[in-house]
């Protein structure tokens, strides 16, 4: 029979993470290949860890045995830059039986899979015969024995998909827990029942209760998963301690999950450490600055390092088992990556030299050729583009790294010594410019818009006509002047248009009496929605221009701003002569 009153919880599958490993400390990649043929031929189950773990062993042993190789090359007076690497048959090897060895997990998944669907249309099945059943009340105990064998079927049937488990097993308590409803038995048998039932459960109560001292786990969680498959099994217990019972059960094991739970969350937290660490030590090894190593002693000194890191790597445990493959390929493509640079390095290195001190012998005779020009501007460019050419340029030989600097050099400040001399007077005459600007600035700041409300645009005409005339200032000041100029204006103008406007809806309301007003009407609302859609249309386009304050595309947002300041001006002119003629109305 089955407790109806306090249905146990479905047991649980235990995640991948928690199989343990046991794969032994592995010295050779022989050994690795071993254990990859025994899974195979043996078809044991493995956990996903443990061919993680074979996975990283044989790298690393490949990698210990191509280190080995090379500098036995080395000690024999090998040349380094004629080592080839001997190739590495077992490789192959390798990635076959571990992809065999992937592809009959995968299938087994599959098959699991399979066999949980069949198990769950089972149990609907069974289901739908105790529906049955409890149709026909009146026969439920002559159905009794039918029913007992339905209990049993249900229980041989195990695992079912554990999206659908829970809701299953609900409607299968329901209709149990219906059946006994209606069930006539004797009391005498529903007694003898009620007491092995309770004997059974106390026991298991006492089993689960034990678990809390389990040194395991692991092993207690999952012992806890059998008994609780077991409570589940068991028929009801008379209703007056039901309650108690399922209770005692039910903390035995809370306790049982919370200790698993705080098992796993503390080892969750040591792998996230791991992989902190690790991703902390990769980071170094991508951010090695490899630009900046111009010599042979850079490199040997980073070199060092690296070594170092690889070292301390060595010391860090496992990382979260969906990353610990992939942080490992980050670190070894890092590590790689140097190394490679650094074969690179040493490779091109005699002839960079002379490369570079070709390149900048040709940078002094472009220097020299400028030197004499008074093309200011132009030359000014072009000889801060050598400049910058220079500085990207590595470094020469050491006996003419002082000759050649100082020959490109010595050009450079021949030209700017003679711009400085010619641009003296220039300078002076834009420092007059910039007083003279400031100064229309300041009359402009003056001018109040109520005592020249008719004179207004003119004055700001004369003052624009004035300001185009005054030539250049100088140009460290050029945008902020502008900038003032520009708020003046736009401050006054904005008057003047207020001024027109205001002066236009007090003519439109003293001539609405004389016309049509509903022409009028319709006439100022196809103007309204025209000037709406215009407004929208300019804040879409504002709204695509993603520019910074120093970006040169100040001046379109600039012109676009006062564009839509011109509209909302002239759409308020409209609202007001509309609200003018409902009032008139």
């Amino acid at each position: 029979m089955t407790d109806i009153q306090n249905p146990a919880v479905e047991p649980v599958e235990t995640p991948a993470e928690e199989v343990k490993t046991t794969t032994a400390p592995i010295q050779s990649k022989e050994e690795v290949l071993a254990r990859l043929d025994k899974i195979l031929e043996t078809g044991e189950e493995v956990a996903r860890q443990d061919l993680d773990i074979l996975k990283n062993a044989f790298y690393r042993l490949q990698k210990q045995e191509t280190d080995e190789a090379y500098k036995a090359y080395i000690a024999e007076g090998g040349n380094p830059d004629e080592y080839v690497p001997a190739p590495l048959d077992d490789e192959a090897q390798f990635k076959a039986k571990m992809s065999l060895i992937k592809e009959r997990r995968a299938k087994a998944a599959e098959e699991l899979e399979r066999q949980k669907e069949e198990n769950y249309n089972k149990k609907l099945e069974i289901i739908e015969s105790i529906k049955t059943m409890l149709a026909t009340p009146d026969e439920v105990n002559k159905n009794y024995n039918d029913f007992k064998q339905l209990q049993e079927q249900w229980n041989e049937i195990k695992l079912v998909p554990a999206d659908k488990a829970t809701d299953l097993w609900k409607t299968y308590q329901m209709y149990v827990e219906q059946f006994y409803d209606n069930l006539k038995i004797n009391n005498e048998l529903r007694a003898y029942d009620f007491k092995k039932n309770l004997e059974l459960k106390t026991a298991l109560c006492e089993k689960a209760e034990a678990l809390a001292s389990e040194e395991d786990v692991v092993a207690a969680f999952r012992t806890l998963q059998q008994l609780h498959q077991d409570f589940r099994e068991i028929g009801p217990v008379a209703s007056e301690i039901r309650e108690e019972i399922w209770t005692r059960f039910k903390n035995a094991s809370t306790v049982v999950n919370k200790r698993h739970q705080d098992f796993f969350e503390s080892r969750k937290q040591k792998e996230e450490d791991n992989l902190a660490q690790k991703t902390a030590i990769c980071e170094q090894v991508e951010g090695l600055d490899l630009s900046a190593l111009k010599t042979f002693a850079d490199w040997n000194a980073l070199t060092e390092k690296v070594i170092e890191l690889q070292a301390q790597w060595k010391t860090i445990g496992f990382a979260p088992q969906k990353m610990n493959v992939q942080i490992f390929e980050r670190f070894r493509n890092a590590c790689d990556e140097f190394f490679n640079r650094k074969q690179e390095y040493f490779k091109t290195v005699r002839n960079s030299l002379n490369e570079n001190y070709e390149k900048k012998l040709a940078l002094c005779e472009k220097a020299e050729a400028l030197k004499d020009s008074q093309d200011w501007k132009a030359t000014t460019d072009a000889l801060i583009e050598l400049q910058k050419q220079w500085k990207e340029i590595g470094t020469v030989p050491k006996k003419v790294s002082e000759e050649i600097w100082k020959r490109f050099n010595d050009a450079c400040d021949a030209f700017f010594a003679a711009k400085k001399e010619a641009t003296s007077d220039q300078r002076q005459e834009q420092t007059e410019n910039l007083a003279k600007k400031k100064s229309i600035i300041e009359r402009l700041a003056a001018i109040d818009p109520k005592d020249l409300e008719n004179e207004l645009r003119e004055k700001l005409r004369e003052a624009q006509d004035e300001w185009n005339k005054i030539g250049h200032v100088p140009f460290k000041e050029k945008d902020k002047l502008f900038k003032a100029f520009r708020e003046q204006m736009d401050r006054l103008y904005g008057a003047a248009n207020e001024n027109a406007t205001r002066r236009r809806v007090n003519k439109f309301k003293s001539d609405i009496a004389e016309g049509d007003t509903s022409r009028i009407r319709e006439r100022l609302l196809r103007q309204k929605d025209i000037l709406t859609n215009e407004l929208k249309t300019y804040e879409n386009n504002l709204g695509f221009l993603n520019l910074g304050k120093n970006s040169k595309g100040n001046g379109l947002v600039e012109e676009l701003n006062r564009k839509m300041n011109k509209l909302k001006s002239d759409l308020e002119e409209v609202k007001e002569k509309l609200a003018a003629l409902k009032k008139e109305n």
